[in-house]
This record gives C-alpha cells, sequence and structure tokens, in this order.
C-alpha cells in the first residue's frame, strides 16, 4: 500500500490517505474490486479506520476526508473511455496504464469536460501517487477556482524534482498563475501565455504547449487583454493540425472565429466532434459555427449528435441527464434549429421530452437553467410558431404545461393558452381568461394604491377628521391618551369641588392674606404662564417634504410595478384578440395598435394583422422584410406565401412557394401552416409532397450515422437486483417489489447522524408514499447485528416504517455507485425504482437526501408518463 494526498483547504494541512495500486485491469465504473484475498477482514479493518478517522476529524459520514472542495468532486473510479482525443503528453509515471489516464484526462480537458478530466487525473494519481503530472492535470481542470487549484499544483510542485525539465515548466506555470490570484487576472493570464511560449520554444516538438497557447492567447479576452490578431492565432492552431490533422485544437478555433468570422473555420467544424466523438460538447461546438452562418441543417445534426453522445455517456454510468452541464442548452438549442428548418413535430417532441426528464432541486427546476425550464419555453414557442392551437389547449391540462406558482411564468402561460383560444375560434373561453387577467390587474393595482398611501400617511400622520394632523406611531401615545382621561375627570372633580365650596371660599377672600403665601401663589402663577408660552429652544415640528414623501410614496409601489406591466401587456393582446375576432377593418387596426403595445408577438402573424385592417401593402412590405431578416427558415417564408395567396397575388405565392422549396427538405407538411399551402401547390401543379430533397454538402467531413453514436432519448436503466437480510433475520431483495415502485435508501450506519435524520424525515411520509403506490426500504451499511441498534436508538416506537436491510460487505453500495472509489468510503443515495425495476430518479451525495416532499410529487410526476418516448416524425438515421 502506498500513501496519496489530496489537497482539500488553503487554510487546512493535507491529509494523506491509502489506495491500492497493484491494479489488474482497469475497468468500467460499478464493476467490484478484486484487489483484497479477505473481504470480509478487509472490509471490517476498512470500516473501523473509517470510524476512527470520523472521530478524530468530526468529519460526517459520506464526506471527503480531503476536505469539502472533494465532497462535489469525482468519487468514483474513472476507466478509459475511449474517443477522448488523438493527443499524447508525455508524462514521467511507473506504469503505462498513469500515460493512458494522463492522455485522456488532456483530451477531456481540450474538450471543456473537465469533471471527467479531474477523474481520469485522480485515476493516474492513484495507481501512481508519484506522477507530478496528474495533480497537474487536476489543477489545469479547475483552473478557474483558485481555492482548488492552488492545493493540486502544491502537490505537483512537491514532485517536480523527479519529473523533465518540460513537465516541470509546465507545473512552474500553472503554479505561477494560481499564486497571483485572481486580483492580477491581466498579469498572470499574460505571464502564463508567455511560460506556454517559452515552452513551445524550448520543445517545438511539443504541440499540446501550442494548443494550449492558442486557447489561453483567445481566452485572455475574457480577462481584459486585448486580441490583437485572429490570424495570428490561428497560424499558432495550424502549427498544431499541420501535425495532427485530427488534433481536438479544433475546438478552440470555432471558439476562436465564432464571433469574428465563422466561415474560417468551417473546416474545424467538420472536424470537431469527429476528433473526440466521446465527448458531446465536441459535436456541439460546430453547431455554433453553422448556426451563424445560418446552416440551420448542418447545426441540427450537430447538436443531435451531442445530445445522443450524451444520452450514451450518462446510460452508460448512471447519470441523470441534468448533472452534464452543457446538455440543457444544447438541447433547447437543437429545439430552436429545428424549427427553423421546419421540423416542427420533432421540435415538439424533445421539448415534451425535456420536461420528461428526472427533476432535481440543485440542478434541474423551473427556475434553473435545465430540461425542465428550457424545454417549457421551447415548448411554447414550438406550439405558437406552427399554430398547433388545438395541441397547446391540450397540454394545458398536463404536466407538459401545467400552471406554476412563478408568477411571469403563469402570465406567460395564460397569454399563449389565450392566444390559443382566440385563434382556434373559441372566442368565450379566450374572453374568460380576460376577464380573469383584468381582475388580477385590477387587484395589483388596488394593492398598489394601498401602499403608497400607507407610506405616504406613515410620513404625514394621515389627517384626522378636525383636519389637525395626528401624531400617530410615537412612543408614549398611549400614556398620552391615558393622561388626557384622567386629566378630563380631574378637572370634573376640582369644578364640582369649586361649586359645593363657592361660598365658603367667598368669605375666604374677606380674610387677611399672609404675605408669604401670596408671593408664592404669584410665583406659581407666574410659572405656569410660562410654561403655556411656547419655548424659544422648542420649535414646532416641520411638515415633511414633499420630495422625500413622493420618494418614499414611488419606492412602496415600486415592487408591483414588474407584476402590473406583465399583466398589462397581457390583457393588451387578449383585448387585442377580442378586437380582431370583431372581423372589421377599424377593429382590426385597433388590434394591430394593442398587439403591439402588448409585445411578444411573431412578426408573420401582425403583418396579417395589418393585412385585416386593408393595409395590404404594408403587410406584404412588413412580412417580406421579416423573411428577407429570418434567411434561411421557412416559418416566414411559408407565411409570406399564404399572405400573398390572401391577397390574390397568386403568380407571386408561386413564385416564393419555389424559393421556398430550396429550404424544405425535412419540413413537417402536417403542421398547420404548410397545410395551408397546399392549394399553391396544386396552382404550381406540383404534388402533395412539395418538398425537394436535401442537397449534399461538400465541406462537412466524413459524418457517422447518429444513431452509431448513442440514443436521440435518455432511458431509465434497469436496477441492479439484490438481497439482503433485515433485522429479523428475513431476507429483502428487489425482486419483491416487481409490480410496485419502491423507493430505496442508503444510509451508513446508526452512527451517522445526518442518515438518522432522513430516515426520520421519510418514516412519517411513508403512509404517503404507501397512498401512492411506493413502497419505502432502507439498505445500511451495517451488519445485520448492528441494524437493530438504528431501530432501538431512532426508531418510533421501537421500530421503523419500513424495513432496513444490511449490506456491510458494501457489495450493493457499489453496485448503485453509492461508494467513493478513490477514498473507500460509502456515501448517501436515494432510488425511486418502478414496477419494471427501472432506476427513474436518484441522488447520489455526501449529503442524505432530506426532501421526501419532493421526492413524492416528483414519483407521481414520474410514474404517471412512459418512461421513453418514440421520436416523432422520422427514426434514428
Amino acid at each position: 500500500m502506498k500513501s496519496v494526498v489530496f489537497p482539500f483547504s488553503l487554510s487546512r494541512l493535507l491529509i494523506a490517505t491509502a489506495v491500492a495500486v497493484a491494479w489488474v485491469a482497469v475497468i468500467p465504473l460499478g464493476a467490484f474490486d478484486a484487489v483484497a484475498q479477505d473481504k470480509d477482514k478487509a472490509r471490517k479493518d476498512e470500516k473501523k479506520e473509517e470510524k476512527k478517522a470520523e472521530e478524530e476529524k468530526g468529519l460526517p459520514a459520506g464526506h471527503s476526508n480531503h476536505g469539502e472542495a472533494f465532497n462535489e468532486g469525482p468519487r468514483q473510479k474513472a476507466y478509459l473511455m475511449g474517443g477522448t482525443g488523438n493527443v499524447t503528453f508525455p508524462a514521467t509515471c511507473s506504469k503505462p496504464i498513469v500515460q493512458k489516464f494522463i492522455n485522456q484526462g488532456l483530451g477531456q480537458l481540450h474538450g471543456f469536460w473537465f469533471f471527467e478530466a479531474e477523474r481520469s487525473f485522480r485515476q493516474a494519481a492513484a495507481i501512481d501517487p508519484e506522477c507530478a503530472i496528474a495533480y497537474w492535470g487536476m489543477a489545469m481542470a479547475n483552473i478557474n477556482n483558485d481555492k482548488r487549484a492552488k492545493g493540486f499544483i502544491a502537490l505537483a510542485v512537491k514532485r517536480k524534482d523527479k519529473v523533465t525539465e518540460r513537465e516541470r515548466m509546465y507545473i512552474e506555470a500553472v503554479d505561477a498563475y494560481v499564486k497571483a490570484g485572481s486580483k492580477k487576472n491581466k498579469v498572470r493570464s499574460r505571464a502564463y501565455a508567455k511560460a506556454l511560449e517559452r515552452i513551445s520554444y524550448k520543445y517545438p516538438e511539443d504541440i499540446e504547449s501550442k494548443a494550449l497557447l492558442g486557447l489561453q492567447l483567445w481566452g485572455n479576452r475574457r480577462r481584459g487583454l486585448p486580441l490583437d490578431s485572429y490570424l495570428a492565432v490561428n497560424a499558432l492552431l495550424e502549427q498544431v493540425l499541420a501535425k495532427n490533422p485530427m488534433h481536438p485544437c479544433h475546438h478552440f478555433r470555432i471558439h476562436l472565429w465564432d464571433y469574428e468570422k465563422p466561415d474560417k473555420a468551417l473546416n474545424s467544424a467538420a472536424r470537431c466532434g469527429q476528433a473526440s466523438p466521446g465527448i458531446a460538447h465536441m459535436w456541439h461546438m460546430p453547431g455554433h459555427i453553422y448556426s451563424r452562418l445560418k446552416r440551420y441543417e448542418d447545426a441540427c445534426f450537430q447538436q443531435e449528435a451531442s445530445a445522443r453522445v450524451d444520452h450514451a455517456h450518462m446510460m452508460r454510468d448512471r447519470v441523470l441527464p441534468d448533472q452534464i452541464h452543457n446538455f440543457a442548452h444544447n438541447n433547447e438549442w437543437l429545439c430552436r434549429n429545428l424549427l427553423y428548418v421546419g421540423r416542427a413535430s420533432e421540435a415538439v417532441s424533445l421539448a415534451k421530452n425535456m420536461l420528461e426528464l428526472p427533476r432535481h432541486p440543485k440542478y434541474n427546476t423551473m427556475k434553473k437553467a435545465g430540461s425542465t425550464r428550457y424545454g417549457r419555453m421551447r415548448l411554447f414557442q414550438a406550439l405558437n410558431t406552427y399554430e398547433m392551437w388545438d395541441e397547446m389547449i391540450s397540454l394545458a391540462g398536463t404536466s407538459y404545461l401545467e400552471p406554476t406558482d412563478d408568477f411571469n411564468e403563469q402570465v406567460k402561460r395564460e397569454r399563449h393558452l389565450g392566444r390559443a383560444y382566440f385563434r382556434s375560434g373559441k372566442t368565450k373561453k379566450g374572453k374568460e381568461l380576460l376577464a380573469s387577467l383584468e381582475k388580477r390587474l385590477s387587484d395589483q393595482r388596488a394593492q398598489q394604491e394601498k401602499a403608497g398611501a400607507a407610506a405616504r400617511a406613515k410620513l404625514t400622520g394621515g389627517a384626522a377628521k378636525d383636519g389637525k394632523k395626528k401624531e400617530a406611531g410615537k412612543p408614549g401615545d398611549k400614556k398620552a391618551k391615558a393622561a388626557d382621561k384622567g386629566g378630563a375627570k380631574k378637572e370634573g372633580d376640582k369644578k364640582k369641588a369649586a361649586d359645593k365650596g363657592g361660598a365658603k371660599k367667598e368669605s375666604d377672600k374677606k380674610k387677611p392674606v399672609d404675605k408669604d403665601s401670596a408671593k408664592k401663589e404669584g410665583d406659581k402663577k407666574k410659572a405656569g404662564k410660562a410654561a403655556d408660552k411656547p419655548s424659544k429652544k422648542t420649535s414646532p415640528k416641520k411638515k415633511p417634504n414633499e420630495k422625500a414623501v413622493k420618494k418614499a410614496v414611488d419606492a412602496a409601489r415600486k415592487p408591483f410595478a414588474a407584476k402590473i406591466g406583465t399583466l398589462t401587456k397581457a390583457v393588451q393582446e387578449m383585448q387585442a384578440h377580442v378586437a380582431l375576432s370583431e372581423g372589421s377593418k377599424e377593429k382590426a387596426k385597433e388590434a394591430l395598435g394593442l398587439f403591439k403595445k402588448a409585445g411578444g408577438m411573431d412578426a408573420a402573424f401582425l403583418a396579417f394583422v395589418q393585412l385585416a385592417s386593408g393595409d395590404e401593402d404594408g403587410a406584404e412590405k412588413a412580412l417580406r422584410s421579416h423573411a428577407k431578416r429570418r434567411v434561411n427558415e421557412v416559418q416566414p417564408q411559408a407565411r409570406l406565401v399564404e399572405l400573398l395567396w390572401e391577397r390574390g397575388r397568386k403568380k407571386k405565392a408561386v413564385e416564393e412557394l419555389q424559393a421556398l422549396r430550396k429550404l424544405s427538405g425535412s419540413l413537417d407538411l402536417t403542421a398547420p401552416i404548410f397545410r395551408r399551402l397546399a392549394p399553391v401547390a396544386k396552382k404550381a401543379d406540383l404534388p402533395e409532397n412539395w418538398r425537394l430533397a436535401k442537397a449534399a454538402r461538400d465541406d462537412i467531413g466524413k459524418r457517422p450515422k447518429l444513431g452509431d453514436l448513442g440514443p436521440f432519448r435518455w432511458k431509465p436503466l434497469s436496477a441492479p437486483e439484490w438481497s439482503l437480510p433485515t433485522d429479523g433475520g428475513r431476507k429483502v431483495a428487489l425482486k419483491d417489489y416487481r409490480g410496485k415502485p419502491v423507493l430505496v435508501i442508503f444510509y451508513l450506519g446508526y452512527g451517522c447522524l445526518h442518515c438518522v435524520e432522513q430516515l426520520q424525515a421519510f418514516a412519517p411520509k411513508t403512509d404517503d408514499f404507501r397512498k401512492a403506490g411506493i413502497e419505502v426500504v432502507a439498505i445500511s451499511s451495517d451488519s445485520q447485528e448492528d441494524l437493530a441498534k438504528s431501530i432501538e436508538k431512532y426508531g418510533k416506537d421501537g421500530g421503523f416504517p419500513f424495513p432496513l436491510a444490511a449490506d456491510p460487505k458494501l457489495e450493493v453500495f457499489k453496485k448503485y455507485r453509492c461508494f467513493d472509489d478513490f477514498e473507500k468510503l460509502t456515501m448517501h443515495g436515494t432510488f425511486l425504482i418502478d414496477g419494471d425495476g427501472m432506476v427513474r430518479w436518484q441522488d447520489i451525495s455526501y449529503e442524505p437526501f432530506m426532501n421526501p416532499d419532493f421526492v413524492l410529487k416528483e414519483a407521481r410526476r414520474l410514474l404517471n408518463q412512459t418512461p421513453v418516448r418514440e421520436v416523432a416524425g422520422r427514426t434514428d438515421r
């Protein structure tokens, strides 16, 4: 056994951990370790060490021994994937397998697959703890995270005396970069580029230094440094490609030219994915170039290829879709490009699939930039663009377009639904929705007025009935009121006493007056008069400054402004639809004005409203202008054909249909806007299927069949089978739950307090799960004997409402990836397995999942839908 040390923080000591280096072979994730001869004894020893370490460090179970930074990092071992790029980066290491992981890690770095790159470099260090470049690679995978990078590169620096001068130069360059800190971003970025240049001077055969230098020079733009010459950086990358035509630096050339001159990167767009076919992002990037050049069909190919490679990886390594950082963005962009080329049904299908994917509070909710948010956005767009009004109305009653608590998203839903009602002739429904929006708008305005009035009253004190200003809310007001009441009572008492003793007082006046008493009485009267006069030092309360009052009132009203604005636009659109539905030119003109005020309307639709208002020339001009701006997009062109036909300009309509046919290779003739062109096609003597086959391009390189890259839809995977003993001596197995869903919780023994909190959070919800048809079972890393301790210490009334099973050998933990291969630690896991034995949802983490309500809600949603959707409109090509 050797010791390998990983960093975790700038302010804490590095901790050593034992790792095995006697690898027989590198095997895919999920396979069992076969290095220990006596598994039971080894596990007991490991468990003792693990508990001892936790006691000493106070680490919660499941947390990395190396600190917080490692909790979120790769916890399972790497394997040689293949397809990560033709790169070679010679490193001083003990075994050939280590070099292979170094090369793989660098290829993954070139593909911006940083999480997997760190895993590969970490695997290299696990096999050879003295491989300095492995730690350099981990630092490179975290180059934008100074805290982690600094710890990693420090370990490389400790070993730099054992490596070649070339490796040492790479290590020292990154070391200087991270030590400089982000506050000196310009200085350190320029210095790092210079360091890479020096490596290139000294080792001209090392093309990796040139590739990294090209990337750095391009990236320095974001760090405030100018990119003086795109051609100079391009020439540098061309030197790399001259020696290795399929080097993954094609990726960097695409970034270089993307916003400058995208046509310059066409040759790299044709090779980028093929250079690293196992990295989804490398297929995605050419889509940037093709989209900029309005070559949307080619962009669709690249983005679909990326999705397929992502799906293959997710399903191979049991990863949920939105755990891949670029996945949702790639698919939403693919939806857009599908719409541009008229593949309407496919766009709807893909958007719906995005909404079907498992949701997770960390990375896929309506508020995060994941599949749920993007899928809903693109589904509305697809249905609106191609006027699928009946489908929109239908989907509004399902989980796809369900109501939401998000204010803006809900108003957006209502606008689209109202639009669908009016455009499909369901005017009554549309007017009902308008009335609802008007009521909400009125309520918001009333709340705004109330808030403004309250703010004004607070500053001015408001107005009393007698016109005098009140001074409410000041300390002592209650005492003052009490004093007023008491004073009135005393005054009345004095008056009564005065009436009774009036005669007596009159006789007293005739008596001689004591001079001292008279003097004292006079002093009292003077003092009283002085008290009645306002003090020169005490100024009366100033009237509030009207400017300050206005500021306060505006501030109180402001929180309502955005919602009022959003609702106003929604009401304006619905009012416009009502006006348009009346059918007169005057009302159409009125509607056009309201639509423009509302905003967010399709320009082609507005042209038809303009046409209805009687401005035929203006409508045609507006739509031609729109179609001209939307180069190579079929929807504006199709609408232009339709408008010309409605105007009676049938010859022009046929001419524009012929122009549309050049873009029609894959458009969906079943979409309403294309179906309406059937009379034009008939006039032109065209067949019912009037599309033209796509012309083959000669600059796209050699493309694989899309079906060979992976599936176009993510599919849930079969849950690994297991059979384990419970505390009562009987056995429980996954097959026992066949035909009904089960929630499986992996917890880390009776000594794990976080696990106890999780079990106690889920236990009261057991009946709710069962009402939904879902059973619950928990699997512990404890022995069968120790299960009783969990029940005794933490069960309610001496038990849990679901079975606890023992997996002391951790075989099931490993099957489900609830195990840190590097540190030999168990991890928390929660899995939803359906009645067919498919994993529909999961959470694997250093912390237990603590939200049973989320799991229950998500389980209901997932189990009520078909797990795999067919792709509408075509089959895999």
